[in-house]
Protein backbone atom coordinates (compact mmCIF):
# COMPACT_ATOMS: atom_id res chain seq x y z
CA UNK A 1 0.00 0.00 0.00
CA UNK A 2 1.21 3.55 -0.71
CA UNK A 3 0.03 7.02 0.30
CA UNK A 4 1.21 9.62 -1.85
CA UNK A 5 3.81 12.07 -0.09
CA UNK A 6 1.94 15.01 -1.63
CA UNK A 7 -0.73 13.56 0.12
CA UNK A 8 0.53 13.60 3.42
CA UNK A 9 2.13 17.65 2.53
CA UNK A 10 -0.95 18.72 2.31
CA UNK A 11 -2.49 17.50 5.18
CA UNK A 12 0.67 17.96 7.58
CA UNK A 13 0.27 21.64 6.11
CA UNK A 14 -2.82 22.92 8.31
CA UNK A 15 -4.15 25.09 5.48
CA UNK A 16 -6.11 21.93 4.78
CA UNK A 17 -9.40 23.41 6.34
CA UNK A 18 -11.39 21.84 9.22
CA UNK A 19 -11.80 18.37 7.31
CA UNK A 20 -7.90 17.94 6.70
CA UNK A 21 -7.03 19.03 10.24
CA UNK A 22 -9.36 16.29 11.36
CA UNK A 23 -8.20 13.72 8.51
CA UNK A 24 -4.16 14.48 9.82
CA UNK A 25 -5.45 13.82 13.84
CA UNK A 26 -6.75 10.57 12.76
CA UNK A 27 -3.62 9.59 11.07
CA UNK A 28 -1.64 10.73 14.47
CA UNK A 29 -4.01 8.32 16.27
CA UNK A 30 -3.58 5.69 14.46
CA UNK A 31 0.04 5.39 14.46
CA UNK A 32 -0.11 5.16 18.35
CA UNK A 33 -2.37 2.07 18.19
CA UNK A 34 0.23 -0.72 18.06
CA UNK A 35 1.42 -3.74 20.12
CA UNK A 36 4.08 -2.31 22.73
CA UNK A 37 7.34 -2.47 21.35
CA UNK A 38 6.47 -2.65 17.42
CA UNK A 39 8.83 -1.02 15.16
CA UNK A 40 8.37 1.48 13.54
CA UNK A 41 5.64 3.22 14.88
CA UNK A 42 5.75 6.26 12.38
CA UNK A 43 5.08 8.91 15.23
CA UNK A 44 8.45 10.18 14.92
CA UNK A 45 8.26 10.79 10.89
CA UNK A 46 4.44 12.38 11.31
CA UNK A 47 6.04 15.06 13.85
CA UNK A 48 9.23 15.97 11.43
CA UNK A 49 6.64 16.60 8.76
CA UNK A 50 4.15 17.91 10.75
CA UNK A 51 6.62 20.77 11.90
CA UNK A 52 8.21 20.81 7.86
CA UNK A 53 5.21 20.39 5.88
CA UNK A 54 6.87 21.31 2.59
CA UNK A 55 9.52 18.66 2.83
CA UNK A 56 9.40 16.34 0.24
CA UNK A 57 11.95 13.75 2.01
CA UNK A 58 9.83 13.77 5.18
CA UNK A 59 6.89 13.16 3.53
CA UNK A 60 8.17 10.12 1.27
CA UNK A 61 9.94 9.05 4.62
CA UNK A 62 6.75 8.59 6.61
CA UNK A 63 4.58 7.24 3.14
CA UNK A 64 7.85 4.72 3.41
CA UNK A 65 7.25 3.95 7.55
CA UNK A 66 3.55 3.68 6.99
CA UNK A 67 4.19 1.15 4.14
CA UNK A 68 6.51 -0.89 5.94
CA UNK A 69 4.16 -0.84 8.73
CA UNK A 70 1.37 -1.94 6.63
CA UNK A 71 3.10 -4.87 5.78
CA UNK A 72 4.13 -6.03 9.35
CA UNK A 73 0.99 -5.72 10.53
CA UNK A 74 -2.51 -7.06 8.82
CA UNK A 75 -4.86 -4.83 11.30
CA UNK A 76 -2.80 -1.48 10.78
CA UNK A 77 -2.94 -2.17 6.73
CA UNK A 78 -6.98 -2.62 6.60
CA UNK A 79 -7.17 0.81 8.91
CA UNK A 80 -4.32 2.36 6.80
CA UNK A 81 -6.58 1.64 3.67
CA UNK A 82 -9.46 2.87 5.47
CA UNK A 83 -7.45 6.34 6.38
CA UNK A 84 -6.07 6.62 3.05
CA UNK A 85 -9.68 5.96 1.22
CA UNK A 86 -11.08 9.07 3.34
CA UNK A 87 -7.73 11.49 2.42
CA UNK A 88 -7.85 10.89 -1.06
CA UNK A 89 -11.64 11.71 -1.28
CA UNK A 90 -10.69 14.65 0.78
CA UNK A 91 -7.71 15.49 -1.45
CA UNK A 92 -9.90 15.13 -4.80
CA UNK A 93 -12.84 17.26 -3.11
CA UNK A 94 -11.06 20.17 -1.60
CA UNK A 95 -9.96 23.52 -4.71
CA UNK A 96 -6.71 22.94 -6.12
CA UNK A 97 -4.41 25.57 -5.20
CA UNK A 98 -4.37 28.10 -2.82
CA UNK A 99 -6.19 30.70 -3.87
CA UNK A 100 -3.26 32.84 -3.97
CA UNK A 101 -2.71 35.07 -7.46
CA UNK A 102 0.75 35.95 -9.60
CA UNK A 103 0.83 38.55 -12.56
CA UNK A 104 4.35 40.24 -13.64
CA UNK A 105 4.28 43.35 -15.43
CA UNK A 106 7.35 43.32 -17.37
CA UNK A 107 8.31 46.22 -19.76
CA UNK A 108 9.18 49.62 -19.94
CA UNK A 109 6.06 50.89 -22.44
CA UNK A 110 3.39 49.79 -20.12
CA UNK A 111 0.67 52.48 -19.12
CA UNK A 112 -2.50 51.86 -17.56
CA UNK A 113 -4.38 51.04 -14.32
CA UNK A 114 -3.44 46.94 -13.27
CA UNK A 115 -5.48 45.05 -10.81
CA UNK A 116 -4.81 41.69 -9.09
CA UNK A 117 -7.61 40.11 -8.24
CA UNK A 118 -8.68 36.60 -7.56
CA UNK A 119 -13.06 36.84 -7.61
CA UNK A 120 -14.32 40.00 -8.62
CA UNK A 121 -18.57 39.90 -8.54
CA UNK A 122 -20.09 42.96 -10.18
CA UNK A 123 -18.13 45.93 -12.60
CA UNK A 124 -14.71 47.15 -12.95
CA UNK A 125 -14.42 51.41 -13.14
CA UNK A 126 -11.00 52.77 -13.57
CA UNK A 127 -12.58 56.34 -13.43
CA UNK A 128 -11.56 57.36 -16.85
Amino acid sequence: MEIAPELLMALAAGTAGAAGQQIWESLKGLLRRRPQGAAPSGEAELEALGRSADDADRARELANVLALRAVQDPAFAQALESWRQKAEAWDAARPTGSGGVHNEISGGDFKGPVIQARDINGPLNFGR
